[in-house]
This record gives structure tokens, sequence and C-alpha cells, in this order.
């Protein structure tokens, strides 16, 4: 279906050109406003589960710069055992990938480049309004659609569904290492705190590592903090781990907040997705694959209250999911032992049944935005 409307869309990360694309590849004259002097992406690593690259190949992204992934593993972050490993090769559709974000973002902006989006750099918005302003420094300008998809801090969430995060009482440092891993996603438990490790291509690691904690850090991604205060965090942390945590040189430390998902994303011509609409705790690693499916079905999308209505119920299942894995991999005493041994047991007897539990997560297709499966819940 051919589109000629002009959209703007605020904000270059993840969401923004793969909203960008998706509108360009339909005819529409796209114009993407990012505030950094050149499209990047902060953070390091990524992991794209089938939902979100489904997403990305109907955009015609060639993910083959990913390295696949074989298995996730939860560990007892304590001692180093292995309590299960679920096989992912054994899921429908493409393969579950690990990604360097900059290299996601590159191909992103590439291929933005080649559908004639309008790329302008160093433009920070100041206003976005619902009949269709987009407010620079320079003279405003106008649009049939305008699409915020400009994070956590966002200007279109103050104008569509305004609240005040909460500090979760979690803080995360995030680093990358260089050094062999395992083509799989392991994730340490210990009481109270965790880490997920997995390899990125190059020979790196990728590592996020979160702590319970009372003291408020900021929100965001880029606060640099002391490896030592890292080591204290995790004195307890099973050797292989402890080793990976003391090589990060500059770990970088942000606190972990939890926000609503937005009872409204829009209003006339204002449209809101990713972060903006939906901010979610890093423990389902999900984050950038629900953002691709919001630009993909939105791009896709001739009914925009059918449209708002899916994305807030399929966002709202997949954020209080990852709440409640913030809470068993922390678990402490007694329960956490029950809770290892029936994964424990889960792993041996029925791996399958794992999988089974995600697919309405891992099998929703976002290209098939008009389909029965449109929520994925």
């Amino acid at each position: 279906m051919s589109d000629d409307r002009s959209v703007a869309v605020i904000g270059g990360g993840i969401a923004g050109t793969c909203a960008a694309l998706a509108f360009a590849q339909r005819g529409a004259r796209v114009t993407l406003y990012e505030r950094a002097p050149q499209i990047r992406e902060f953070g390091a690593g990524l992991q794209i589960t089938p939902n979100g690259a489904r997403g990305l190949q109907a955009l015609g992204i060639d993910l083959s710069a990913g390295l696949t992934a074989q298995a996730v593993a939860p560990h007892d972050g304590v001692t180093g055992r292995a309590i299960a490993r679920f096989d992912l090769t054994q899921l429908s559709g493409p393969p579950y990938r690990f990604f360097h974000r900059g290299t996601l973002i590159g191909l992103l902006a590439d291929a933005c480049t080649r559908a004639g989006v309008d790329i302008r750099t160093g433009q920070q918005v100041l206003d976005a309004t619902p009949d269709g302003a987009v407010v620079t420094a320079a003279s405003p300008a106008h649009y049939d659609l305008v699409i915020g998809a400009d994070g956590v801090h966002s200007i279109v969430r103050q104008r569509l569904a305004p609240s005040t995060p909460r500090f979760s009482g979690q803080v995360a440092w995030r680093g990358v290492i260089a050094g062999d891993h395992p083509p799989e996603a392991r994730i340490w438990m210990l009481p109270g705190h965790h880490a997920v490790t997995y390899p990125l291509p190059d020979g790196q690691i990728n590592i996020v590592a979160v702590r319970e904690r009372k003291a408020w850090a900021p929100e965001g991604w880029s606060h640099p903090d002391a490896t030592e205060n890292l080591r204290a965090a995790f004195c307890d942390a099973a050797p292989e781990l402890a080793m990976m945590l003391g090589q990060i040189a500059q770990p970088m430390l942000w606190g972990l907040f939890l926000h609503p998902v937005a009872p409204v994303w829009r209003a006339d011509r204002l449209v809101m997705i990713g972060d903006a609409a939906h901010p979610t705790l890093p423990f389902l690693a999900q984050g950038a694959n629900l953002a691709i499916e919001d630009a993909v079905t939105l791009g896709a999308a001739d009914d925009l209250a059918a449209w708002e209505a899916a994305r807030i119920l399929r966002t709202s299942r997949a954020i209080a999911a990852a709440n409640r894995n913030a809470k068993n991999y922390h678990l402490r005493g007694p329960a956490r032992a029950l809770a290892h041994s029936g994964l424990g047991m889960i792993g041996r007897f029925a791996p399958a049944r794992f999988l089974q539990s995600m697919d309405w997560l891992y099998g929703f297709d976002p290209s098939q935005a008009s389909s029965s499966t449109q929520t994925g819940t």
C-alpha cells in the first residue's frame, strides 16, 4: 500500500530508525530528527529475539552481522553451577541473535539513507504538537504524522501522557570485555543481585550486572563508576563471574526506574513508540525488540486506535514479565533453593516447556499486523 504522507520521526535510535524506514519503504516522505551530531547508539550489546528479527527482516535488514545464540543458561551465581540450559535453536522462525548496538544502528541508518529518509542530525526538537508541528531552533515544520521515538525523557510523552518514574530499588552496571564466551546468554543469579553475560561478534563479552540498592542512581546509560564498586557489589560471585566483572575497565552505572506503560500513545497527528511509550527493565531482553515491533506495526497500521490498543496490551504483558524476572533472579533463602531446583527439573525433563512458555513473546510476527495474531498476547 502506497503512503504519500509527510512523516517526522523524533529520535535516531532503534525505534526511530525502524519507524523512519517502515514509512519510507511505503512511499512516505520521511524526515528524521536526531539531536546528536551523528546517528549512533549508546550501550554495547543487545539481544534480538525472533519477534524482533521478523520485524527487521520485514524491513529488509540483513541480520548476518549478529552472532547466533545457541541457548539461555541460568546459573547459580554464587557457586557457578549451571542450573539448566534451554536450546534456543529449537525456536521457530529466525535465529535468536546477539548484536552490537552500534552495528544494528548502522545497518538501519544506511537503509534509511537508501530509502530516501531526510536525516537531520544535530537538531534538537524542542516541542511536538498534535497538529503535526515539530519545533526546533529553526522555524516550526508541519507534517501529516509525527512519531516520538525519543526515549525515556521523551518530550512527546510529556505532551501525551506525562508521568513520574519511580526508582525500582535497583541499579545496574554495564560493560564490555575481550574474551571467549559460549554462544549463550548466561543468567548468573545471586541473592539480591544478578548478572547477564553473552558473547558479541569479534571476541567480546557483553555484561550487565544488577543489584538491589536503596541509594538512587541517575536514570540513563552514561554514568561512569569505579570498578571497585562493582567488585564490592558482587563480592560473593563465583570465580568465573567475578573474573569477568573485574575486567571491566570503566563500568557504566545507571538507576533502574519503573515507568507505567502510557495509557495514551497518540493524539491527532502525534504518536509515540519505544521507550517513550513503554520503558522496560532489562530483565527480558525486549526493549529493542518491542521498539522494532512498534515501528513495523505502526508503519502498516490503517487504524491507529486498534494499533494503539493492541500495542498497549502486548507491551504491558511483556513489561509485567520483565518485572517478575527482577524478583525471580534475586531470590534468597529457601525460596531460592526451591526455585533453582524447579528450574533444574524443567531443564532436565521438560526443556521444551520453557520455550513453549515464551511462544506468546517470541512467536509474534510484527510484519503480520493485520492478522489475528496482532496483539501477540
